[in-house]
């Protein structure tokens, strides 16, 4: 049963796969990186599950932070770069130091910051490796949401009507209980 962030840690440090993931992820040497979002919360969820089978995610979202260089060629350039060396993986890359003017919304401070004001508590966390290839964890609302199974919105999307709907409009689309039938969903 995974019961701490240290429980997330030792599920993903012994997949063969995300560890893979990651390595890749790492070798691009990228500023305050992380591999963030579905990527940690399927695995968490399918185990909870039960599921032998590893739920496939659309992408797997790899954010940094260089508020230096925020030409969008950059981005692409490391998907391309990253497909080069696993091609089966669906990356997508983004600096969070541009996403702001994407989103029009104020400017984040760091990639943690970004993941702060993700929609969702189960999703707000990202994972990278350190210098010695052992997972660091981030999770800025914590993991019980996650572990619990519940499916909240952080505190960054319940402070206006317009980010409620977008959580909203979110859960709808997503159909999360669909593959992970378990889960609580909760409104903003």
């Amino acid at each position: 049963m995974l019961k701490s962030e240290e429980d997330i840690i030792k599920i993903i440090e012994n997949d063969t796969e995300m560890m893979k993931i990651l390595e890749a992820a790492s070798r691009m040497k990228l500023p305050d990186w992380w591999i963030c979002a579905g990527f940690v919360r399927a695995k968490i969820w399918d185990s909870l599950h039960g599921f032998e089978y590893k739920t496939s995610v659309p992408d797997i979202d790899v954010i940094y932070f260089d508020n230096k260089n925020l030409e969008k060629t950059v981005e692409k350039k490391l998907e391309t770069e990253l497909r080069r060396i696993l091609p089966a993986v669906p990356w997508s890359v983004k600096n969070e130091a541009r996403m702001h003017l994407i989103n029009d919304i104020p400017p984040y401070y760091s990639a943690e910051d970004a993941i702060s004001k993700f929609p969702e508590t189960a999703t707000a966390l990202g994972v990278k490796l350190d210098k010695n290839n052992h997972v660091i964890l981030t999770a800025p609302h914590g993991v019980i949401d996650l572990l619990n199974l519940e499916v909240k919105p952080t505190p960054y999307f319940k402070e206006t009507i317009e980010r409620a709907a977008v959580y909203e409009e979110r859960i709808t689309n997503k159909n999360w209980k669909a593959v992970w039938p378990r889960i609580k969903i909760y409104h903003a």
